[in-house]
């Protein structure tokens, strides 16, 4: 019925051109939430066969879909304490996060210095790795607005498990690789089943710059974040802070 009220037979040269374009930026928006969700409801099953990212990679990409029962606990228990530990408590988003990476953004550009700094969650993450585009500019202010929509579809869509799952098998883990099995095999020469504690730590500390942290033989903050997340392991396990992903 919603679709009927923008079929072409609506539009006669009586209306103006304002009316025109309203109709196509409605028919627009429509077919774009039709599609938003039925993607989303696809990839809540299906593997993600490819991403923008992968596809625009200069050096091409390396990913081997896995999982999430052939990932390493410490893998998961990883990124939850490196990347999101509001994981299994948050809507898709954490405002504490990101109103103090809004504070430490202005506080840096009164400085005229600083490297911005972002609150994303994991579930926001992974909402822009699946569905959108990376890079800076007039175009990431966009992205932000579309990556919020993705992140309340696939937060009531998907499960948190399988949130986790599509993120530890898009996100960029080196140059060039992505996903938490290619990763693996990259840097360890073993499956991410196998992963120790400071393995998926180390590459835990590498995800918000996998292509400048080195995973092996980090040294500086890399090396400190990367033992500093391997002591946490044992917290996220201890508090239950994975238990949305293992009940």
């Amino acid at each position: 019925m919603a679709l009927a009220l923008f079929k072409p037979s609506r539009i006669t040269k009586s209306h103006g051109p304002a009316f025109r374009l309203g109709w196509l930026i409605g028919r627009a928006i429509v077919w774009f939430l039709v599609l938003s969700v039925g993607l989303a409801l696809v990839y809540r099953f299906v593997p993600v066969p490819v991403t923008i990212t992968m596809l625009a990679d200069p050096n091409g990409f390396t990913r081997d879909w896995t999982p999430l029962s052939e990932i390493d606990r410490d893998m998961v228990d990883a990124a939850i304490a490196g990347e999101d530990g509001k994981f299994c408590s948050h809507d898709g988003f954490d405002r504490a996060a990101i109103q103090t990476a809004m504070e430490k953004n202005a506080r840096a550009s009164a400085r005229g210095r600083g490297r911005l700094r972002g609150g994303s969650t994991i579930s926001q993450q992974t909402a822009k790795n699946v569905f959108l585009w990376q890079g800076t500019g007039w175009s990431r202010y966009l992205r932000k607005g579309l990556e919020a929509w993705f992140t309340v579809l696939i937060e009531n869509l998907w499960t948190k498990r399988r949130i986790m799952e599509v993120y530890l098998n898009v996100a960029e883990t080196g140059i060039g690789t992505y996903g938490a099995e290619s990763g693996a095999q990259r840097y360890y020469n073993k499956s991410a089943a196998s992963l120790s504690p400071v393995e998926a730590a180390r590459i835990a500390a590498a995800l918000p710059a996998p292509r400048t942290r080195a995973v092996n033989g980090a040294r500086g903050f890399t090396r400190r974040h990367g033992n500093t997340i391997a002591a946490r392991i044992r917290v996220v396990r201890r508090d239950g802070l994975d238990s949305c992903v293992y009940r």
